[in-house]
């Protein structure tokens, strides 16, 4: 077993040796979008490692596929659904943000003010600040991301249906 601790989180999660990263940010009951299903497409599994990035196991080709997307990227960035976890220590803290499944996740919120970033699905990138009113206008301008959402499961799938691609 092997403890990771989340950020959020005062205890750390205990997590079989070779588990994801993913396995203890869940286990640690917080909520990742991961759009792709854990397949290192989209990057919404994002994570900053700000602790034993060393006993995590090496960057996938398909990280370094995904990573370049983020808008929110740093040098310690992995993503969870990828990233193994090999040794004791490894610490990890979540971006700062609400991500977002389609435009329409919001409307229960027009004419509120945005309590934290709303962020884009995919890339991470600030689409309503925090403390910005959120206006039907400004939903009918974020449909774009109702669009991208249905181009990563459709990229989804067909990673799934086509094994040759190296995962």
């Amino acid at each position: 077993m092997k403890s990771v601790r989340v950020d959020s989180h005062e205890d750390p999660v205990e997590i079989t040796t070779n588990a994801r990263v993913l396995d203890a940010v869940l286990a640690a009951r917080e909520k990742l979008l991961m759009a792709c299903g854990g397949k290192g497409l989209c990057a919404t599994c994002h994570v900053y490692v700000t602790e034993g990035a060393e006993r995590l196991s090496p960057m996938t080709p398909r990280e370094r596929m995904s990573l370049p997307m983020l808008a929110d990227r740093r040098p310690n960035s992995r993503l969870a659904c990828q990233a193994k976890v090999l040794g004791n220590g490894v610490k990890v803290e979540l971006p700062r943000g609400r991500f977002i499944d389609a435009a329409s996740d919001l409307d229960k919120l027009i004419g509120r003010r945005a309590e934290e970033p709303i962020l884009h699905p995919v890339t991470g990138a600030v689409l309503i600040e925090a403390g910005k009113l959120i206006t039907r206008s400004r939903i009918k301008e974020l449909s774009f991301v109702d669009v991208d959402i249905a181009e990563m499961k459709t990229r989804s799938l067909s990673m799934e249906m086509n094994p040759k691609i190296v995962r």
